[in-house]
């Protein structure tokens, strides 16, 4: 807590000096923070430079007093000490995610805190984040988008398109969905294609196997779009509904703002923003006070004294009725319903601006080339692009895209992702049954129902992080004050990149605390993951997490000294799924609401240990319990969530989740769950006898959950609560599947709201490497790109195969080397090459090879302990696999996870040689030409890059 000389006692490290957690949490006033927050606001948003200098002199005198709090006075927009705090997470569940950022959020109040998103599919969440923005009158902006990720109803459509995806082994995932596509495969219910360049377990059963060049799977889809759109096998119904009262009146769940006129910039030759009515002066702005507050709206002018005015709540958008007069809408608007004449626009004049339909805009994307230049592009032949754009469009609705990391994981990714979400789009299939779907959780933080405990009121103290993170997510670089001081002819590119439109941005974590940029890290926490063996390039942090001057402090709570934890100060020990609580929520391909809960069913095999005078389980949860009892932080402890409620056990939390669970989402009890019976209760109870009271105690969770103390063992009995059946599907069976007849199957849970085609805040975003705008619209780019815009060429340098990964079933990325059962079916992975690349350099199965890249050309792991590993492995020919590329499976060979000797405390722990086998590639994965100590990268939606490095396979 305080500091100090911490490993005296280490050889080497003896003048090492730490600054405690407690000088780190430097602001401890939330007003303050706010107060603070608000000026930085101020500063950001001023784009006049002498005026933000005004505003940063104006920030120093009025808080004058609290300059040693920050950063660095000069560059307010960094924020407090309190960001000098780090924590970063791999898979993380509810529960642990609420008391992980109670304790780093308004506890310490830092913003330092960061997910794994862009090591699995980020630029999919995040290109979803930008589709599901929604307009909001009060701001005047699109935002408040989801990480959204539409997944295919596999389990009922009657066509799909699988792109990058494997649900036969991984993607949630194998025991949900493999029961279900093949029921309804073999009964000639389904059909479906799959792109990928590997023959997958679901590709070899495939209408179409469609083995494309990995990057190139946004061309495929613009192509499909371009082929449909030229056939008009298109839902124009759908694409016409222009706000939500539309939608609602034609029966839609979702709209889009395919028909919004969007003005064009004749100048860049460009589209720009929404074309608004006052811009046409059909419109005028008015400003009243309701209730003490500024009400504003927008008023036509009436052409008479007897003629009312139209009101709007926001400045109103456009669109052109069949005779082409102009038309104005609320897109929020419930009771006004506009549908669009018209859903191409080329270039029309309207006032004195130059229109299209964001439509138009799409298809002139879709048409850069032809169907025959894209099939050069994809390595598709373009009579299957074609075959699969007239099948994919003969089921109505009843067909979906069902899309993973094979389509975001690139340097393109975000576009990749955006055209596929399109082409879904052209067929309003969003929330209709065998359509793209969207995943419903139960509700356990009491905010539907406001009770029975609301925890939005439970966080006394709560500090609000404020400041520029470290990863420099939801920030423009235009607006910060590093921008301001550099002189133009260096503002790009950037030092590192910026991601205004992502977050949780994995590969930028220790690489950005590393550089300083842009500023250091005093102190770093992780809990789970591995990202030096999970990331592309995870190489890269093993030197910054060895160099104590970069990371003074790092903690990690794990269950095992894993290939990152290896590099810890401290390691905290923490329990396995069996020995936790977890909220697990759902996925996207479940067309059900539910709310999985884990909860402990045997002992803590760590042991047990005391924290506010309470035994707990030794775990992640009592590890940040203990640091805020010696921090004596007001969120925690006695009083801990309200006045009267302590948090002492992690039960106080997790019971209370259940509680709101139990309870529902209406007041009243009108959705709450039944009670257990006086016999289940008894089950309840003896069925966990076994357990010590340090993680299950009758008396403890019954006194937490009083009344609804029945209630939350119905709960905990079933696993969770889970929404029935009948629901999922609520129609009546009708299923014509035509875009001209009622389709009246929808999902039970359902996204329900505004869906992008169009991106309009992306015009107001540049990339931070090269300065350029971004597309507002799916577009294709070249896959294989450094930070600075340009395409690598490695293959000048012999680097001719391009590599990417995959899953095999019996693992997982990390953790499962160590279960035998699982390693007997395949004790080592291999390298899989195509039979005709194999014999162009005279190699057969079995063969041991090595790989290299431009970034790696010796082909090795380096551990900075002295210890190095070759990237060697061995050769299986295969058919299936498209020639120019080669895959290795993740989840082989471990370097740590007990896969070599450890000394403790001088006891050594020997190491099984098991767990080191076979080949485990990520450090030949190319880093970045400019950002050398980081993988390569989508700019945009933050992915880091498994498919895109070319590399050299030569005999070891």
């Amino acid at each position: 807590m305080e500091g100090g000389k911490l490993f005296a006692k280490v050889a080497g490290e003896e003048g090492r000096e730490v600054e405690g957690l407690r000088a780190l949490r430097a602001i401890t006033d939330a007003q303050l923070m706010k107060d603070m927050n608000s000026a930085i606001g101020a500063i950001r948003s001023e784009k006049d430079v002498e005026k933000k200098k005004g505003l940063i002199e104006k920030f120093k005198t009025d808080f004058k007093d609290n300059l040693d709090k920050m950063i660095d006075p000069k560059h307010p927009d960094f924020g407090p000490k309190n960001n000098e705090i780090l924590y970063f997470w791999g898979r993380k569940k509810g529960g642990r995610s609420d008391i992980a950022h109670r304790f780093f959020g308004s506890g310490l109040g830092t913003t330092n805190r960061h997910g794994h998103t862009t090591v699995c599919q980020g630029s999919l969440y995040f290109s979803g984040k930008s589709m599901s923005d929604q307009w909001d009158a009060a701001t005047s902006k699109f935002t408040g988008g989801a990480k959204a990720y539409w997944m295919g109803d596999t389990a009922s459509a009657d066509f799909v398109i699988f792109v990058g995806a494997s649900p036969f082994e991984g993607n949630y995932g194998p025991t949900n969905r493999v029961p279900r596509i093949t029921d309804r495969l073999a009964t000639g219910a389904l059909k479906f294609a799959v792109i990928d360049p590997r023959l997958s377990k679901i590709a070899g059963k495939a209408w179409k196997w469609l083995p494309n060049k990995p990057g190139s799977e946004g061309a495929i889809a613009l192509a499909l779009i371009q082929w449909i759109i030229a056939n008009e096998r298109y839902d124009a119904k759908y694409l016409a509904l222009a706000n939500k009262a539309a939608s609602a009146k034609a029966g839609e769940p979702t709209w889009c703002n395919a028909s919004w006129l969007v003005k064009m910039d004749l100048e860049k030759g460009k589209p720009a923003k929404f074309l608004r009515g006052s811009e046409l002066k059909l419109v005028e702005k008015k400003e009243t006070e309701k209730d003490g507050a500024k009400v504003v709206t927008y008023e036509t002018v009436p052409a008479s004294a007897e003629e009312a005015p139209v009101v709007y709540a926001t400045d109103p958008f456009v669109v052109l009725d069949a005779e082409g007069n102009l038309v104005m809408f609320d897109p929020n608007d419930a009771e006004r319903s506009v549908v669009a004449g018209q859903l191409f626009v080329e270039n029309a004049t309207v006032g004195e601006f130059t229109v299209k339909t964001s439509l138009q805009v799409l298809k002139e994307s879709a048409n850069e080339k032809t169907i025959e230049e894209w099939s050069e592009i994809t390595g598709i032949r373009a009579k299957d692009l074609e075959a699969l754009a007239f099948e994919f469009t003969s089921h109505g609705k009843n067909a979906c895209v069902d899309i993973h990391r094979g389509v975001s994981q690139h340097t393109n990714g975000y576009y990749n992702v955006i055209s596929w979400y399109n082409l879904a789009l052209l067929i309003g299939n969003f929330d209709w049954r065998g359509g793209q779907v969207y995943a419903s959780t139960y509700d356990v933080s009491g905010a539907k129902a406001e009770g029975p405990f609301l925890f939005s009121k439970a966080d006394p103290g709560a500090l609000a992080p404020f400041g520029l993170s470290l990863i420099r997510h939801d920030a423009k670089y235009e607006e910060s004050t590093i921008y301001m001081n550099l002189p133009e002819e260096q503002h790009y590119p950037a030092k590192r990149n910026w991601y205004p439109l992502a977050s949780d941005v994995y590969e930028e974590i220790i690489p950005s605390a590393g550089d300083a940029y842009p500023y250091g890290i005093k102190a770093a926490f992780s809990y789970m993951g591995s990202p030096v063996y999970s990331l592309p390039g995870g190489h890269k942090w093993i030197e910054i997490l060895q160099d104590v001057k970069k990371i003074p402090l790092y903690v990690a709570s794990d269950i095992i000294v894993g290939e990152t934890s290896m590099y810890a100060d401290y390691i905290f020990p923490d329990v396995s799924y069996l020995e936790r609580w977890e909220f697990g929520g759902s996925h996207p391909n479940i067309t059900f609401k539910v709310q999985g809960v884990r909860n402990p069913v045997i002992a803590p095999l760590t042991g047990t240990v005391n924290v506010y005078g309470q035994e707990m389980a030794m775990q992640f949860e009592a590890m940040l319990l203990a640091l805020a009892e010696k921090l004596e932080l007001p969120n925690f402890g006695p009083n801990g969530l309200g006045e009267g409620v302590n948090y002492n056990h992690p039960d106080d939390l997790y019971i209370r989740m259940v509680t709101n669970l139990a309870y529902g989402e209406k007041k009243e009890l009108e959705d709450a769950v039944p009670e257990a019976s006086a016999e289940e209760i008894d089950l309840f109870i003896k069925s966990r006898s076994h357990l010590p009271k340090a993680v299950f105690d009758p008396e403890r969770w019954t006194a937490i959950s009083g009344d609804m103390w029945p209630r939350v063992v119905t709960v905990l009995a079933r696993g969770g609560r889970f929404q029935a059946y009948e629901k999922g599907y609520p129609g009546d069976g009708v299923r014509p599947g035509s875009f001209d007849e009622p389709y009246i199957i929808p999902t039970g849970t359902k996204y329900g709201k505004l869906i992008n085609m169009y991106l309009e805040k992306n015009t107001g975003v540049k990339h931070s490497g090269t300065g350029k705008s971004l597309s507002p619209i799916p577009t294709y780019i070249e896959p294989n790109m450094g930070f600075d815009g340009n395409v690598l060429e490695d293959e000048k340098d012999g680097y001719d195969l391009k590599m990417i990964t995959y899953r095999e079933i019996m693992q997982t990325k990390s953790r499962t080397q160590g279960n035998y059962w699982l390693k007997a079916l395949l004790p080592e992975n291999f390298v899989l090459m195509n039979s005709e690349d194999a014999a162009k350099r005279n190699l057969t199965s079995g063969d041991s090879i090595r790989i290299s890249s431009a970034s790696n050309p010796e082909g090795v792991w380096d551990f900075g302990n002295g210890h190095k590993r070759d990237i060697v492995g061995k050769i299986k020919v295969v058919e299936g696999m498209r020639p120019g590329v080669i895959a290795f499976a993740l989840g082989f060979g471990h370097w740590a996870y007990g896969s070599q000797d450890i000394t403790i405390d001088g006891a050594t722990i020997e190491g099984d040689a098991r767990r080191y086998e076979g080949i485990h590639a990520n450090a030949a994965m190319r880093t970045d030409p400019i950002v050398t100590n980081t993988c390569l990268f989508d700019p945009v939606g933050g992915s880091a890059v498994f498919y895109d490095t070319l590399v050299k396979v030569e005999k070891a």
